[in-house]
């Protein structure tokens, strides 16, 4: 499965990240299929570019954003967040209340 994620780079304690797209399997800083773009925390307010065009059109091939990438996404527009994590118990529904 394809993932987009963060890809650090930068020098030691001063931390930069690529967005990139990668198989799931692959290290953090290992191998990637495509670079959409760059998150900068360290910047007042923290710097993010991204490549939207080619965002949506991986987003379209099945691609899921990670948690951190998903949220820098959303704040950006592009997404809708990152995807829900799949729970081994039922949903909760609520129970009527008697007047």
């Amino acid at each position: 499965m394809l993932r987009i994620r963060l890809r650090r780079v930068g020098k030691k304690k001063r931390p930069a990240y690529r967005i990139v797209v990668a198989d799931s399997r692959a290290p953090r800083d290992g191998a990637f299929v495509d670079i959409l773009g760059l998150y900068d925390p360290l910047t007042d307010p923290p710097t993010i570019n991204v490549d939207e065009e080619k965002t949506r059109a991986w987003l379209n091939k099945g691609a899921q954003p990670s948690e951190t990438a998903g949220k820098l996404l959303k704040r950006r527009g592009i997404a809708a967040g990152p995807a829900p994590v799949a729970t081994s118990e039922p949903a909760a529904t609520p129970e009527p209340v008697a007047p």
